[in-house]
Parts: structure tokens; C-alpha cells; sequence
């Protein structure tokens, strides 16, 4: 799992900084070494556009987003869109999972940095403790 920190406002939707966001992991894949080709981009129905899904295709990469319904009863026509739910739900459940160790350090659960920076030097030093824990036993 790759993911670069997103440093926005807590009142911004994040919707609309997934494009800028897969340039950065790509910078980050570049520098690492790792190839994204034949992967798997597994996001949450919000996400779920075409200009998101080409972006994602782009990479090489395979959109695994559910289908927002909004409002609709029937089904949309055309193509049906890919979505496995079983990839859905182990993403979901390490996303969880991360979200409860990250509830362990009490600034972030609660947010008392007005500046986005802060929060996310708050963020470093609390994934960086996580690591530590567990690589250190």
C-alpha cells in the first residue's frame, strides 16, 4: 500500500485533489523504484467519475471504485464499470485499521492543529512511532 499524505484544509472536500495527488505518487514511485503498471486503485464511491477513472487507467493502474448511485433507482446504461468487493473490503479494513492506531494519539483524534503542516508533522511523528513499534516488537 502507497499513499502520499494529503495536506489540505479539515473543511475541503477531497475529492478534488485526486488528480494532484496521483502526480505526487507517481514522483514517489519514480524515486522508489516502483513500477504502478498491473495494480489495483481501490477508493471509495465518492471518487467514482470519469475524469478520476481515466486518470487512474492512465497509470496503467486498475480503477476499483464502487458505483455512486446518488439518487438513482434504475441502473445506468452502458458499459457496467469493474468493482471487485472483495478487494473493496480488505482495503476497507486496513484503512480501519490504520485509522484506529492513528485514534491512539490524541492531538490527531481530536485535531487541535489550526495548520495543516503541524497536523501533518503530528501525522510523521505518529506513523513513525506505529513503524517503530512494530518492526521493533
Amino acid at each position: 500500500m502507497i499513499a502520499p499524505f494529503v495536506v489540505a484544509p479539515g473543511n475541503r472536500n477531497e475529492t478534488v485533489l485526486l488528480i494532484p495527488e496521483i502526480k505526487r505518487l507517481l514522483s514517489i514511485t519514480k524515486v522508489v523504484g516502483i513500477k504502478l503498471g498491473g495494480s489495483t486503485m481501490s477508493l471509495d464511491g465518492v471518487y467514482n467519475s470519469r475524469k478520476n477513472r481515466k486518470a487512474i487507467f492512465n497509470l496503467g493502474m486498475t480503477p476499483n471504485i464502487p458505483e455512486n448511485k446518488g439518487n438513482r433507482k434504475k441502473t445506468k446504461r452502458g458499459r457496467k464499470q469493474k468493482y471487485s468487493p472483495d478487494i473493496f473490503a480488505e482495503r476497507f479494513r486496513t484503512i480501519e485499521r490504520v485509522f484506529a492506531w492513528e485514534d491512539k494519539f490524541k492531538r490527531l483524534l481530536l485535531r487541535f492543529e489550526f495548520h495543516s503542516i503541524n497536523h501533518y508533522a503530528l501525522k510523521t511523528i505518529a506513523y513513525s512511532m506505529i513503524n517503530l513499534r512494530h518492526f521493533c516488537g
